[in-house]
C-alpha cells in the first residue's frame, strides 16, 4: 500500500493563517506543483472559506505541462545541470502560475520526492520552489530528508510558508 499524505496540524495552522491573510488583503494566490502534485493547493483547500483566497493551481508534473502551460523554456529544461529541478525551472513555474490563474501570489514546487531519480549534485529530497509576486519573484533551494511521504509533506508546509510571506509583503505594498 502506497501511503498517503496527512496533513498535520502545524500545515493546516498555516493553512488557516494563509486563507485569513487572504481573506484580510483581498490578496489570491494559486500553485504551480510538480513533486507534490496538488497537495499544496489541497491542503490550502481543507481550510472553509478558501474559495476567497485561492484561485486554482497547476500540477505541472511532465515537462511538456511545465513548457505548455507555465511557459518554462526547453532552453531550461534541456540544459545540463539545470533542467526541471532548478531554480530557473521554479522562478518561471511561479511566474507562469501567476499568469495563467490570474492571481496576485503563486507558489511553485519542483523536486525529487524519490525513492529514485536523484542527479548529480541533485539527491532525493532536492525540491526547489518559486515564489512570484506582483513586485519580484525569488526560488530557493530546499534539501528535506526522509522518504517520498515526508519530502511531499514537507515540501508542502514550506510552499504555504512561502505563499503566507508573499501575501503579507504583497498586501503591505498594495
Amino acid at each position: 500500500m502506497v501511503p498517503s499524505i496527512i496533513f498535520d496540524g502545524e500545515t493546516l495552522d498555516l493553512c488557516e493563517a494563509l486563507v485569513a491573510a487572504c481573506r484580510a488583503s483581498g490578496v489570491t494566490v494559486g500553485t504551480a506543483e510538480s513533486c507534490t502534485g496538488g497537495l499544496v493547493a489541497s491542503a490550502i483547500t481543507a481550510i472553509p472559506g478558501s474559495s476567497e483566497a485561492i484561485r486554482g493551481g497547476v500540477v505541472s508534473y511532465a515537462i511538456p505541462v511545465k513548457h505548455e502551460v507555465l511557459g518554462v523554456s526547453n532552453s531550461i529544461l534541456d540544459a545540463p545541470g539545470v533542467g526541471a529541478v532548478s531554480s530557473e525551472c521554479a522562478a518561471v513555474m511561479a511566474k507562469g502560475a501567476r499568469r495563467v490563474l490570474g492571481c496576485d501570489v503563486a507558489v511553485s514546487v519542483t523536486g525529487i520526492a524519490g525513492p529514485g531519480g536523484e542527479e548529480p549534485g541533485k539527491p532525493v529530497g532536492t525540491v526547489w520552489m518559486g515564489i512570484a509576486t506582483p513586485y519580484s519573484t525569488n526560488a530557493f533551494p530546499n534539501l528535506f530528508e526522509g522518504d517520498r511521504s515526508e519530502v511531499r509533506a514537507r515540501a508542502v508546509r514550506r510552499a504555504v510558508e512561502l505563499l503566507v510571506q508573499g501575501v503579507r509583503e504583497t498586501a503591505e505594498k498594495n
